[in-house]
């Protein structure tokens, strides 16, 4: 009996031994990589670059922001006090930060543990347009990170296909983007990729998108996509067909977070920038409005956006951009009979959130009118910009979708 007793006695101290080890605490484990959840809640992710700063950081200018339907802002706050300062103005507002200043890389452990607990902090930034060779140091860095908080969205941005392979240090576009995903296990992707210049659309934009996805969805993380509002060289001023068809093209591939580069006029004159939604005077441009307008029709999609799945895509067209696969005969889901272009071509997506179905189909012509032809079941609804779902049959089955434009369609499993 006091044998058994001794062996009773040596197990529970064991167990409690294990309870009290850093791993049953709830340690992270480092190995496995961080689980990013939506930083928005029931929202969709709209972030905006170059964000407010200085005198600019109050209540009424964030709010402000708001009115344009972003909901983070993301401002280059030199230090933790600009950070204390820019939350603090920002509460009650409806946007939210993402942190970035010269503490969170030199005092990682103390930054954090000084914001985590801050309703308005969304996140952390880590570096922009990484190659390879800087992967492991940004993984050591995200690894001080997530040991002090791996609760908040873990945000580094990748560089576009447009940087050769032997510049990103990698065997090819998807290698770069595969490495990234498994290195520094951050759970999410972020790309910028601007394909508006004066001649037209970038060729390589749509390959951009393809690799994202693919990689994105084989590592089951979420990619966030740009649109550029602020005119700089080589890259003219924004208009309402460029910024929908790249925030369109994005959702179209699957993206789970929409960003505009940038929201106020970066302060420096190296690129030229001008024309940004908020000019060098602190007031609204044109783009302003366009840039509002656009998100109050994607936040009026958050059911159909926020959690989609990409099932499949394809682009119609005599020439279909670099890297997509062309519609053919067999590719549509049976709900949808037929989908025609009458122009340069549409992108056709078809996604999945829960148990509804959707199809998207994308005018990815820069500057004219398509007409489009989509011959529905009769279960099939369109959904509307504002959100409302009306029979598709209501509709003619030829219709015509400005530049950069897009038509929804849902119905059910």
């Amino acid at each position: 009996m006091k044998k058994f007793s001794s062996i009773t006695l040596a197990l529970l101290a064991f167990v409690m031994l294990g309870a009290c080890s850093p791993k049953a605490q709830g340690t992270t484990d480092l190995e496995t990589p961080h689980r990013y959840t939506n930083p928005t809640g029931k929202e969709f992710p709209i972030m905006g670059w170059y964000s407010l700063l200085g005198e600019q950081v109050t209540t009424e200018r964030y709010r402000e922001m708001a009115q344009a339907g972003f909901n983070i802002s993301f401002s280059h706050f030199k230090s933790a006090e600009e950070v204390a300062q820019g939350l603090e103005a920002s509460a009650g507002t409806g946007v939210k930060i993402l942190i970035t200043c010269a503490e969170l890389e030199s005092d990682t452990e103390n930054t954090v543990k000084r914001f985590r607990d801050h309703p308005q902090n969304v996140g952390y930034f880590l570096r922009d347009e990484p190659t390879c060779e800087g992967f492991p140091s940004l993984r050591e860095f995200a690894e001080r990170i997530r040991l002090a908080d791996d609760s908040k969205m873990l945000y580094l941005n990748l560089l576009p296909n447009i940087v050769k392979p032997i510049d990103l240090k990698a065997q090819s576009y998807a290698d770069y983007v595969a490495r990234f995903i498994e290195e520094i296990k951050l759970g999410m992707v972020s790309f910028d990729h601007y394909p508006v210049l004066g001649g037209g659309l970038r060729a390589e934009f749509y390959a951009n998108l393809e690799d994202v996805a693919s990689e994105s969805r084989k590592a089951g993380v979420p990619f966030w996509a740009f649109a550029l509002s602020t005119a700089h060289d080589p890259y003219p001023i924004p208009t309402r067909s460029s910024l929908r068809l790249q925030i369109f093209s994005n959702l179209a591939y699957g993206a789970q977070g929409i960003q505009y580069f940038t929201y106020t006029n970066p302060g420096t004159e190296v690129w030229n920038f001008h024309n940004a939604p908020i000019d060098a005077k602190s007031q609204r441009t044109e783009v302003w409005d366009m840039v509002a307008e656009l998100n109050w029709q994607v936040q009026s999609m958050a059911d159909v956006f926020l959690g989609a799945e990409l099932i499949a895509l394809y682009h119609t067209g005599e020439q279909i951009p670099v890297g997509t696969k062309a519609l053919a005969e067999g590719n549509l889901p049976k709900e949808i009979k037929n989908v025609e272009s009458k122009g340069e071509g549409v992108i056709v997506s078809e996604l999945r959130n829960g148990t509804k179905h959707y199809l998207m189909i994308v005018n990815r012509d820069l500057y004219n009118t398509q007409r489009v032809i989509v011959e529905c079941a009769p279960e099939v609804r369109r959904v509307m910009p504002d959100g409302e779902r009306i029979l598709a049959s209501c509709y003619s089955p030829s219709r015509l979708i400005e530049a950069g434009d897009m038509l929804l369609f849902e119905w059910e499993e």
